[in-house]
């Protein structure tokens, strides 16, 4: 057999990565995970899981992901922190990093779930950092007994601004249909919140401000008529944009949105390469279905990697 780095190579550490490499070690393969990051990925972001089967209690992001992260590494998975700027292949696969160094493998299985969307206003990209954040639990604390407005209308929205009302005596979230998009205990839960006023068929058309925010343009979608109001933050929860590039550029194929299409095995249209959690075509992605690719990936791929072993 080649003298391989890996039997497996895993690119991205959230729920759907650790829980790959776990299954993996535990196959005797040799696996390493490469994230750019901290192990977690969007999970970190995340005050309190309390909808993972058996999680009764509730566990914040941060814990869950690093209780992932132990366990993988107690099976032998080895973790490097690194960005990957390509994946190529021949006989095998080798993914180039960004220190210049490559890495070898049979197969891989690729987790790099997606990023935030935007709104795309102005403003917007001026105050990132200056009042405009992806980020309830990472940014919420500066903003404390201060006024805030959320955008969106999914379980993200629903459940970063049930966060944030914590922190204040009054938030304001926007949406611009005229229902919620988040599961129905969710948006029952915020309509009830009574530190949360929900304004429907509502969008930011600017947020304005000078070295921080200041106010923001509203509009309603169906009368046309716009308003000023002032505030300290934006937080903004529109959907997430799929880090899909290194796929691409290997020839995966993907939807119209950049989504990596998958069979039932989680494998991509080229032999050996994988896609999994967020960033695979898929309606419905939570922390449990991110989980479940990750362990049926990493049990495909060692069938994978056993069959090619016993071609050599």
């Amino acid at each position: 057999m080649a003298d391989f780095d890996a039997d497996l190579i895993i690119i991205g550490a959230g729920p759907a990565g650790l829980t790959a490499a776990q299954y993996g070690a535990r196959a005797n393969l040799k696996v390493i995970v490469v994230e750019q990051l901290s192990p977690g990925g969007q999970i970190l972001v995340i005050d309190r899981l309390e909808n993972y089967p058996g999680v009764t209690e509730g566990i914040s992001g941060y814990e869950f992901s690093l209780a992932l992260y132990k366990q993988a590494e107690s099976f032998g998975a080895s973790f490097l922190t690194e960005t990957v700027m390509s994946i190529k292949k021949h006989d095998h696969f080798i993914v180039e990093l960004a220190n210049d160094k490559n890495l070898t493998s049979s197969a891989v299985i690729l987790a790099t779930g997606s990023k935030p969307g935007l709104l795309g206003v102005p403003g917007e990209n001026e105050f990132t950092g200056k009042g405009v954040s992806y980020c309830a639990t990472c940014d919420g604390h500066f903003f404390k007994n201060k006024k805030m407005f959320i955008v969106g209308g999914g379980d993200a929205a629903c459940e970063e601004t049930s966060y944030l009302s914590r922190l204040t005596e009054k938030v304001v979230l926007v949406h611009r249909r005229d229902s919620f998009r988040a599961q129905k205990s969710l948006a029952e839960r915020t309509m009830k919140n009574p530190k949360i006023e929900v304004r429907f068929n509502t969008i930011i058309k600017e947020i304005k401000g000078d070295k921080t925010v200041k106010s923001v343009v509203l509009e309603n979608n169906k009368t046309g008529k716009t308003s000023e109001e002032e505030t300290d933050a934006v937080f903004i929860f529109v959907g997430t944009v799929p880090q899909s590039s290194l796929a691409r550029s290997l020839g995966a194929k993907l939807d119209e949105s950049g989504y990596i299409f998958t069979d039932h095995k989680m494998a991509t249209n080229i032999s050996g390469f994988y896609a999994i959690g967020d960033i695979r075509a898929n309606a419905f992605r939570q922390v449990v279905t991110a989980a479940a690719d990750g362990a049926v990936a990493a049990h495909n791929a060692a069938g994978y990697i056993d069959e090619t072993k016993s071609k050599e």
